[in-house]
């Protein structure tokens, strides 16, 4: 299926990670020029040039979520590099491990500033040109912690379904402007977050990693932990020109691991 998305210009925020660098590797293989934007200049350097050896366009930005007086500046950079942004994928680092209770409100602040307010403020940034030119695709990635809280990440299920609200609300403002607005959700994709979580959790119930592991694999149906390659090929299909009618959605990608309809 040709996603009809070759030359379009795609920004994916975190794009030197697990999840972030799939999603920017398999869109660079559909065709898209990509600008890879991660707060390590290394792993964005890394990933611009795995895009570049498939013969793709990219650009790596060093780019911190929490300094939002950076938004405009790098905006710009990508803009003039690679020309308006067509694809936006949302998709930010996870906070620690914690209870919602206890929490310093400074804590509350800066990780609202850096997973939900920059989120808000680079979408405001590219949106109305996506709006003037009739096409645009706004993805943005969270957690199954937003359908199904998940045990001791109060942080990241709090902050991440702020996200659902706020992307449901976009789709209906600018569906009319043929942009779309979507969320895709996680299960357990083999990422080093995923691997951490499962050291925080083995630590914490005095088990190895190992048991933890399996016991999270076992609460799995199909049996195994999602691979970032699976997760980012949804990810595509909901930038292409066939999702065109596809908009204010919640998409798991999770090998049935949520068991709420």
């Amino acid at each position: 299926m040709d996603l009809g998305i070759a030359g379009k210009t795609a920004l994916v925020l975190g794009g030197g990670g697990g999840i972030g660098g799939a999603v920017a590797q398999t869109l660079a293989e559909e065709g898209a020029d990509m600008a890879i934007a991660d707060i390590d200049p290394q792993t964005a350097q890394k990933r611009a040039e795995a895009v570049r050896n498939v013969g793709g366009k990219a650009l790596a930005v060093e780019w911190d979520l929490s300094d939002l007086g950076a938004i405009d500046a790098h905006v710009a950079l990508v803009e003039d590099s690679l020309g308006p942004v067509d694809i936006l994928v949302n998709n930010t680092g996870g906070p620690p491990p914690s209870p919602v209770l206890g929490q310093d409100h400074e804590v509350w602040l800066s990780y609202f500033q850096s997973m939900v307010l920059s989120v808000m403020a680079i979408t405001d940034k590219v949106a109305p040109s996506m709006r003037s030119r009739g096409w645009g695709r706004i993805i943005t990635s969270t957690s199954s912690g937003v359908v199904s809280p998940i045990p001791n990440l109060g942080l990241s299920n709090t902050l991440r379904t702020a996200l659902l609200g706020w992307s449901k609300t976009l789709a209906r403002e600018v569906a009319g402007d043929g942009v779309t607005c979507n969320v895709v959700v996680p299960g357990r994709i083999r990422t080093e977050r995923v691997r951490f979580l499962d050291r925080s959790r083995a630590e914490r119930e005095g088990k190895t990693p190992e048991q933890a592991s399996a016991e999270s694999v076992g609460s799995i149906p199909v049996g195994r932990y999602g691979e970032p390659r699976e997760y980012a090929s949804t990810v595509a299909f909901l930038a292409s020109v066939q999702a065109a009618y596809i908009t204010g959605s919640v998409v798991r990608v999770d090998g049935g691991l949520i068991a709420g309809i």
